[in-house]
């Protein structure tokens, strides 16, 4: 109750967001793969590619999807302000979800993967709306946070809680995503699936276009200018210390977060196709049918909502005792949760080998995992609004975003390697599966041990910002 009442309007206007993106993620892959000639898609039948096709085109789509946000940051920045970018982003992408849903207006061959050859009106049209959305993300995606951190003056002390709050609002889109996008396209149908994304988006802006004239007034209606003592200006000239705080955004964004994420995104990939068709959906023996695959993508978000509070209490503690983590040493506490979270997927993967795997495999990793993302990830968003210069705020939070869309990237190149390991390539330690999950054990640790010995330096770059 002691936010700012817009801190609300654009926690709902996120959720809504998050809710299109998770639930388009969350039946991507699965629905590239399905087709009827087996079990997981009988009656619902998708484009029948094969999985390195569908892990490459999620790979680049996830890819740009946070490359775009650069040149969002920038046009929010220069000329648009983040509200009239926020807006536009908003309904292009609800019209990309149309599309997406649209696809099944073409009809698809059962038992047939879709091509330019056997269905071109299909796969232009699923293309498109994947277009849109990316362009509409990169007007859209940097404003919201800019804006959350636009509420606050500097040195307010609510700033860090706010994002807490913002961070569990995406969260709790994508838990509703993966429930209610994810039934709906695996049970009834990938365009309902779809469909309900589109849905989500264009509540959102409504909602955030009814209530933002009373709740956040003029915030985001023009772009930010620099504050240089008494004086306003535009002024593109850095001091030397500015210089420093962006390098220790640019340092854990592009070593972290890169490293970070690109074990994640392995959710929306190897993972869900390793949920769909390696483990045991029975609920262990108590559903017949099975639950669907895309549930188990609400098992992080969940988890962001019950531990995140846990965290943000934990990190006040602390801070009573000046003992809270700087945060480039969060940033290496986040990597070394996510690495030893990975274990659980290295027993998994062998228990598959002579059957399904249990449940609680997937389980342990995603919470475990959650814990370092918590560690990590809302940290970063509000690291970007205290480092970054005031004029620069869009464009820096587009190149946070746009290591994530190198960490997609590499995360769909890796999910490739994972179906070439089952098919007789090994590691340097054990062969298929599970030696593709010991990578994403051993690579974050090393990553966290190399941001561990560097916090010292970010720290004296960050100049006193805690």
């Amino acid at each position: 109750m002691r936010q700012p009442k817009g801190l609300w309007v654009l926690f709902i206007t996120e959720m809504w967001e998050r809710f299109s993106y998770y639930g388009m993620r969350a039946l991507l892959v699965l629905y590239l793969i399905a087709s009827t000639r087996d079990d997981l898609s009988a009656g619902n039948p998708g484009f029948g590619w094969s999985e390195e096709s569908a892990y490459l085109l999620y790979g680049i789509y996830t890819w740009a999807v946070y490359l775009t946000p650069i040149l969002g940051g920038f046009l929010a920045d220069r000329y648009l302000g983040t509200h009239r970018s926020l807006l536009t982003g908003g309904w292009i992408i609800a019209s990309g979800h149309c599309l997406l849903a649209a696809t099944e207006l073409f009809g698809i061959t059962a038992g047939e993967a879709v091509t330019l050859e056997t269905g071109p009106g299909a796969l232009l049209c699923f293309l498109a709306g994947l277009f849109l959305i990316v362009i509409g993300t990169g007007f859209f995606k940097p404003c919201a946070s800019v804006m959350v951190g636009q509420l606050y003056e500097p040195g307010d002390t609510r700033r860090d809680g706010g994002f807490t709050i913002f961070y569990v609002g995406i969260n709790i889109g994508a838990v509703l995503a993966a429930v209610v996008a994810g039934t709906l396209g695996e049970t009834l149908g990938w365009h309902f699936g779809f469909g309900s994304a589109a849905v989500g988006m264009v509540l959102g802006i409504t909602i955030y276009q009814a209530m933002r004239p009373r709740y956040l007034g003029n915030i985001g209606l023009s772009p930010p200018r620099r504050v240089s003592g008494e004086r306003t200006d535009t002024s593109s000239s850095l001091s030397r210390i500015e210089w420093q705080r962006i390098a220790v955004i640019l340092v854990l964004a592009f070593i972290g977060n890169i490293a970070f994420f690109t074990a994640f995104e392995q959710a929306g990939s190897s993972m869900n196709v390793f949920a769909a068709q390696s483990t045991d959906r029975s609920a262990w023996g108590w559903l017949d049918g099975g639950f669907p695959a895309t549930w188990f993508q609400a098992i992080n978000p969940a988890a962001v909502i019950v531990f995140g509070p846990v965290f943000a209490w934990m990190w006040v503690v602390l801070s009573r005792y000046e003992l809270n983590p700087s945060t480039p040493l969060k940033f290496a506490f986040g990597l070394w949760l996510l690495g030893l979270s990975f274990i659980a997927m290295v027993l998994g993967a062998i228990e598959a080998r002579s059957g399904l795997a249990g449940p609680h495999w997937l389980l342990i990793t995603y919470i475990v995992y959650t814990w370092g993302e918590l560690c990590l990830s809302p940290i970063g968003l509000s690291m970007v609004t205290k480092l970054a210069p005031m004029h620069l705020q869009s464009l820096m939070m587009g190149l946070w975003f746009f290591s994530f869309s190198v960490a997609n990237l590499l995360a769909g190149l890796a999910a490739r390697y994972s179906v070439r390991l089952e098919a007789g390539e090994s590691t340097f330690i054990i062969e298929g599966l599970p030696g593709f999950y010991l990578l994403l054990v051993v690579g974050p640790v090393v990553v966290a041990t190399l941001l561990f010995m560097l916090t010292p330096l970010l720290k004296r770059w960050m100049h006193s910002v805690t």
